[in-house]
C-alpha cells in the first residue's frame, strides 16, 4: 500500500488545525482507501494553543506527526523543512486555513499514479480581495518576463511532489529555498491543476506587506539578474547625459559669459535625482548581498523544540 504524505506548515491556527484534519482523514477514508496517510503539520512557533491541538491529535492517531519549531523560522523555511522530514511515496504540501482545497488531493493523486512527478495546483480565480488577486497577477507577469528561469504564474507551492523530487530537494541543500522558483527550474514533468482559492475558513492571515515583500524580493534576486543589470545600464545613461549637459553648460558659459546664468537649480534637481537613483540601487544590490549572505552562513532550515509520533533516534531524544 502507497503512503501519501500530507505537510500542513502552522502559524496560529487553533481554529483549523483540527477541522482540517478530519477533512483531509474523511478523504482518505472515502476516495483514496486504497492509500495510507501520514499527516505532518510543522508549527511556527504559534502563540495561541495550535501546539496544544496538534499534541492531541497525534495523541490519537500515529498517523498525524507533529513538529514544533524552536522559534518563527519564517515563510518559506517551515513548509521545506517539513517536507523533507515526509516519508511517504509522495508528498502534498497545502496550506492549513483551507484555501488549498483538500478535494484536489484526490486529482493529485490520479495524476500522479499516470506518470506526472509533479502535480500541482494553479490558481485560475480566488474568492480573495480582488485587488489583491490583481497586485499578485501584476508580480507573477512581471517576475515570469524579468527572470531567467521559467516562472509558474499564481503556484503557490501547494501540490504534490513524486519521493524522486523529495530526493532532490534533500540533497539541494539550499539554506534560502524557494519552493515555487525550485520545481520550475529543477522539477520533472509536471501536471497543473486550475483550482478556485476559497476564502480563508478561520482566523487572521499572518500575511503582510513585509512577508509579502521577503517573497518577492527572494524570488527576483534568487531567479533574475535584471536589478543589477538595470542599475549598471540606467548609471551609465545618467552618466552619459551628465557628461553631455556638462559639456554644454561649459560651453554656452564661455560663448555667453554675461547672458548666460548657469543657476543652482539645475544642479540641485540634478544632484537629487542622481542621488534617489543611487540610494535605489544601493538597496537592491542589498536585497542580493542579503540572499548571498544567507547562503554563504549556511545556517539550518529550522531548529526542532520537538516532534510527535516520529520513529527515530531524533523523536527518542525530544519525547
Amino acid at each position: 500500500m502507497k503512503t501519501v504524505s500530507i505537510v500542513v506548515p502552522c502559524y496560529n491556527e487553533e481554529e483549523n488545525v483540527e477541522p482540517l484534519s478530519q477533512a483531509i482523514i474523511s478523504i482518505f477514508e472515502k476516495e483514496l482507501p486504497d492509500y495510507r496517510y501520514e499527516l505532518i503539520f510543522i508549527d511556527n512557533d504559534s502563540a495561541d494553543s495550535t501546539r496544544d491541538i496538534i499534541r492531541r491529535l497525534c495523541a490519537g492517531n500515529p498517523d498525524i506527526k507533529g513538529i514544533f519549531n524552536a522559534k518563527n523560522f519564517g515563510q518559506f523555511n517551515s513548509p521545506y523543512y517539513g517536507m523533507l522530514q515526509s516519508t511517504g511515496d509522495c508528498t502534498i504540501l497545502m496550506a492549513a486555513d483551507f484555501q488549498d482545497p483538500v478535494e484536489m488531493i484526490p486529482k493529485y493523486v490520479n495524476e500522479w499514479e499516470k506518470g506526472y512527478k509533479i502535480v500541482i495546483g494553479i490558481k485560475k480565480s480566488s474568492k480573495e480581495s480582488k485587488i489583491m488577486y490583481w497586485l499578485r497577477s501584476c508580480y507573477y507577469k512581471m517576475i515570469k518576463k524579468l527572470s531567467d528561469v521559467e516562472q509558474i504564474e499564481h503556484f503557490t507551492g501547494f501540490g504534490l511532489y513524486d519521493k524522486k523530487f523529495m530526493d532532490v530537494l534533500r540533497n539541494l541543500d539550499d539554506p534560502t529555498p524557494f519552493l515555487r522558483g525550485i520545481v520550475a527550474e529543477l522539477g520533472f514533468k509536471r501536471k497543473e491543476i486550475p483550482y478556485e482559492q476559497p476564502k480563508r475558513r478561520a482566523g487572521k492571515t499572518s500575511n503582510n506587506f513585509y512577508r509579502l515583500y521577503d517573497a518577492a524580493m527572494l524570488s527576483i534576486t534568487s531567479y533574475t539578474k535584471v536589478g543589477l543589470r538595470l542599475a549598471t545600464i540606467f548609471g551609465s545613461i545618467c552618466s552619459a547625459i551628465s557628461m553631455v549637459v556638462a559639456v554644454i553648460y561649459l560651453v554656452m558659459k564661455l560663448l555667453y559669459w554675461d547672458r548666460f546664468p548657469a543657476g543652482t537649480a539645475p544642479m540641485l534637481i540634478g544632484m537629487c535625482f542622481l542621488g534617489s537613483v543611487q540610494i535605489f540601487f544601493i538597496g537592491l544590490v542589498g536585497e542580493y548581498i542579503l540572499t548571498i549572505n544567507a547562503r554563504v552562513m549556511k545556517r539550518p532550515l529550522v531548529v526542532e523544540e520537538e516532534r510527535l509520533n516520529f520513529k527515530d533516534s531524533k523523536d527518542e531524544e525530544t519525547t
